[in-house]
């Protein structure tokens, strides 16, 4: 996002002579920030607290200090409008302004926030707006021999401007400002800086509720003081106008005379600290990495940190941290053809894990590797072009690589693995993976780059390389290859991973979750590498069928809306949906949220505005408008997959360990955990994956109600446990007693708003979110939620106790001793707070369920290889597994998974695994 500051006007000459301090007005820049880009864009936690305003404001304050260069600095922010001096002059003051939209709320804090860690001085005061803090800064200063530049969205800014004081006006966003001297204001208005306040009085401000004189415009106003001088000698003579303007000028003089006291800035503000005290100093890089990491910047990182003078932060445990220079010595060598096979029987022999960096591409269950650079634990590096060995080499690096004992450490190592197995080079030995154990240290931070992790914990910065790993073309990478540059940069990478590893070991093993790193995680690196690679059948035939399908439902769905609404618009624009809904169908808008472009689309209203539909009409209108989201949404899924069948007739999903906070796995390219499973139209899209040719069948299997039983095995409800241990159906069982009626009379609804509890504790749910899913009213869900907790006691205190727990410690952990933090535990904006609470709740058990079928997928792939079984893990769907069976191997395979599945961990309940078997995974449901 380019701050570029353009001239208006006359040229100005604007070079840095002395002390020069640059204000910020904090409210005006967040909004047009916020406004500027799409706040569904920029969220954290889920979508909980949008960061849009606060991005947008640090990108431009970055390039606007490194533009401006200056010596001194600060913010200054509105605090209530309440305790204005205005509003005491005039009530209606900014009055008409709506509240702020939901998603700006909290965003100032956060922004004051990032000021403190980047120890930017930060002005508020009661009783004044910030405007009014930049006027006396900019008086003080300018009068003290400084130059100034406002960054200000509010044009009553332009008074100040003098020789010496300068604004930047944003044109659009905050990306292009407009740089107004005063040669520039008289260019703009023909009017002087000081003579801009009495035009402003006479036009009035309609943004803050300022109201102007009827019949005159700008240009008349405008003329006005050209013609007077001023706003004074005009009323002095305002007998003397002419014409109707002049006679509503004659009936409205209190009126502009209020205004332009309103509009004078008050430049005599009493302030704790003076220009002096703003001189710019570099900001705390620990505090900024923690804050952009729970607000994922990592792309504003270097450019904040070039501005700021952030060096590289200090690691979390810096008792550990051996390394603290800042750069590190490579002693390394790029190795010819016919060195390899010497350099690794003298330097790679031992036990001693060596570090390994790799250039690359990889995806979809294969890759290529086009540069290899080691770092052994004495100090030498290596770089060498796997692609350039002779026979004795290639056969050396073979047996290093695939040899157990020979540890080896990576950086997001399962890529990697893909690409040297697709060179015939299988890598053993895997002893730590940089990404993964930075992952764990921090689970709710947004990708583990190398470069991030070596300059918190190593206090090293790493020169980037010219395409992030993984991500290269193969042209690219051969002339990558070719240069010294590039291979320093790659054995410098493989020294970070060597050292990071054992940093990060040490970290690990102080909050006891390195047995997690090397019990689950890593073995699951190869694991899912090996899923990867196999991959799933897929009917090619059968996917175009359905999508040819679906693009007639399509197709009907939108003749069906046209009908309805009895006129032609594109279903898939918000601007034209929105007239067609509020506009002409007039659908009520009450309680429907408000954006930028007019009342929000999306499918959160439109299921809304069906409660409310009260016509024939306006009901068609909105089933067909659904109904095309649905099967538009289904068509998209099924090109997707459609686009990604290989040449082997198998869909090469890959899996994420490092997505979730919670520790879920997920799959991309493509997503196959989106597949809907509850509509018949998602099952038939399951229908696609088959069995491929040498197998069967496909096997699944899957928990029964697993969150349900992490949280009676974690909360120790006795209720709870009984009815799991009853034989009975749970939620019948559960509804009875909440209900007080013996399990024969629970009905299907009492059943359905039970389970919607049950489901709900676990994942953190209030009685709202409850009243809004089963379509009950607030009460209803409160009540509910009582009678639930007094049957169920235990429940209720174990989710009182996690939150406490939390808030004293800063986070939770599961089964196994994952750790989620949760800062904002302890924050004073309450909505990050419940926010943070909600996430809370629900980490412990989703992240036990999530712990739970990881081991239950190493059970079962070593169990299948110690039995020497063909049959072979293929996919993890949520709680679910999906293996390609021999059919000849089908009694064994299904005892050998329940056991594995079930014996995955030791709860109070018993993990329950339910298991199917069918030509297809539609039919393998169960």
């Amino acid at each position: 996002m380019a701050t570029s500051v353009q001239p208006a006007g006359a040229d100005s000459d604007d070079k840095t002579r002395g002390r020069k301090l640059l204000l910020l007005d904090g409210h005006s820049m967040a909004f047009r920030a916020f406004y500027a880009l799409p706040a569904e864009k920029f969220t954290v936690a889920g979508g909980d607290q949008s960061t849009n305003a606060v991005y947008g404001f640090t990108s431009m304050l970055a390039n606007v200090v490194r533009d401006e260069a200056p010596t001194h600095l600060a913010v200054c922010f509105d605090v209530s409008r309440s305790a204005l001096r205005r509003t005491a002059l005039y009530p209606e003051y900014k009055a008409q302004r709506a509240a702020a939209p939901d998603q700006f709320r909290g965003q100032i804090d956060l922004i004051a926030e990032l000021m403190e860690a980047l120890r930017v001085p930060v002005f508020r005061k009661e009783g004044a707006e910030a405007d009014d803090l930049i006027a006396t800064l900019a008086t003080q200063a300018a009068a003290e021999g400084y130059e100034v530049a406002i960054v200000t969205g509010d044009r009553d800014a332009l008074q100040l401007v003098t020789d010496r004081v300068t604004v930047l006006y944003p044109k659009k966003g905050v990306g292009d400002l407009t740089r107004f001297t005063p040669e520039a204001v008289e260019e703009k208005y023909a009017l002087t800086p000081q003579q801009y306040p009495d035009f402003a009085a006479l036009r009035g401000d309609p943004s803050d509720n300022l109201p102007s004189v009827p019949g005159v415009g700008e240009k008349t106003a405008a003329k006005w003081i050209r013609e007077y001088g001023s706003l004074e000698a005009l009323l002095a003579a305002v007998d003397e106008v002419k014409g109707k303007v002049g006679e509503s000028l004659r009936a409205n003089v209190e009126a502009v005379r209020l205004n332009r006291e309103l509009t004078e800035l008050d430049r005599g503000v009493e302030l704790d600290r003076g220009p002096g005290d703003l001189v710019r100093v570099d900001g705390d890089a620990e505090a900024v990495d923690r804050l952009f990491e729970t607000l994922q910047f990592r792309v504003l990182r270097p450019r904040v940190g070039e501005v700021f003078g952030l060096t590289a932060g200090a690691a979390e445990g810096a008792a550990v941290v051996a390394p603290t220079d800042q750069s590190v010595d490579i002693v390394g060598q790029r190795l010819a053809t016919g060195q390899v096979a010497g350099w690794l029987a003298e330097h790679a022999a031992g036990t001693e894990p060596l570090g390994v960096a790799l250039r690359g591409s990889w995806g979809r269950g294969t890759g290529d590797v086009t540069a290899l650079a080691l770092a052994a634990a004495g100090g030498p590096a290596a770089w060498l072009n796997p692609t350039e060995l002779d026979p004795a080499d290639e056969n050396a690096l073979r047996a290093w690589l695939g040899d157990a004992d020979r540890p080896k450490v990576l950086h997001d190592a399962k890529g990697p693995l893909l690409a040297l197995d697709a060179r015939g080079l299988e890598l053993k030995g895997l002893a730590g993976d940089t990404a993964l154990a930075g992952y764990l240290v921090n689970p709710g931070q947004r990708g583990v780059e190398l470069a991030d992790l070596a300059r918190r914990f190593l206090h090293r910065e790493l020169g980037a390389a010219e395409e992030p790993s993984g991500q290269l073309s193969l042209d690219s990478l051969a002339e990558e290859a070719d240069g010294a540059r590039a291979a320093d940069q790659l054995m410098a990478e493989a020294r970070a991973i060597l050292d990071l590893g054992a940093v990060l070991v040490a970290k690990l093993a102080e909050i006891g979750e390195d047995r997690l790193l090397a019990e689950v995680e890593l073995p699951l690196v190869g694991l899912l590498a090996r899923m990867e690679r196999r991959g799933i059948a897929a009917d090619r035939d059968y996917l175009g069928e359905l999508e040819g399908m679906f693009a007639a439902d399509v197709k009907h769905a939108i003749e069906e809306a046209h009908s309805a609404v009895g006129t032609q618009f594109n279903l898939g624009s918000p601007k034209q949906l929105q007239e067609v809904l509020f506009d002409q169908l007039a659908l009520p808008t009450k309680g429907i949220k408000k954006t930028k472009t007019g009342y929000t689309t999306d499918a959160d209203a439109l299921q809304s505005l069906v409660e409310k539909a009260s016509t024939d009409q306006q009901r068609a209108a909105l089933a067909a408008i659904l109904r095309h989201r649905d099967v538009s949404r289904l068509r998209s899924t099924v090109e997707g997959l459609i686009k990604t069948v290989g040449e082997d007739g198998r869909i090469h999903s890959t899996f994420n360990q490092m997505i979730a906070a919670t520790g879920r796995l997920s799959s991309t390219d493509p997503n196959l955990q989106n597949i809907p499973v509850r509509t018949d139209e998602g099952r038939r899209i399951r229908k696609a994956f088959v069995a491929g040719p040498g197998y069967d069948s496909l096997l699944t299997a899957d928990y029964s109600q697993i969150e349900m039983r992490v949280m009676a095995h974690l909360s120790g409800d006795e209720a709870l446990i009984e009815a799991f241990n009853s034989g009975e159906d749970l939620h019948s069982s559960v509804a009875a007693r909440v209900f007080g009626v013996s399990p024969k009379q629970v009905t299907p609804e009492l059943r359905r708003r039970v389970k919607a509890v049950s489901y709900g504790l676990a994942y953190g749910q209030s009685a709202y979110g409850l009243a809004n899913g089963l379509g009950i009213s607030n009460a209803e869900a409160t009540k509910i939620m009582e009678d639930y907790f007094a049957r169920f006691g235990g429940v209720r205190d174990y989710l009182h106790q996690v939150v406490d727990e939390a808030r004293r410690t800063g986070y939770t952990e599961t089964l196994l001793g994952r750790r989620r933090y949760f800062p904002d535990l302890t924050s004073t904006n309450v909505p990050r707070r419940q926010m943070a609470e909600r996430m809370a709740l629900n980490a412990p058990i989703q992240g036990s369920a999530a712990d739970i079928i990881k081991v239950a997928m190493l059970r079962v792939e070593a169990a299948l290889a110690a039995a020497e079984l063909k049959s072979r893990l293929l996919l993890q769907v949520h709680d679910e597994l999906v293996l390609e069976l021999v059919d000849a191997e089908r009694e064994q395979v299904e005892r050998l998974v329940r056991a594995e599945m079930a014996g995955a961990y030791e709860l109070r309940v018993p993990l329950d695994v339910s298991v199917g078997v069918g030509g297809d995974w539609r039919s393998a449901g169960h």
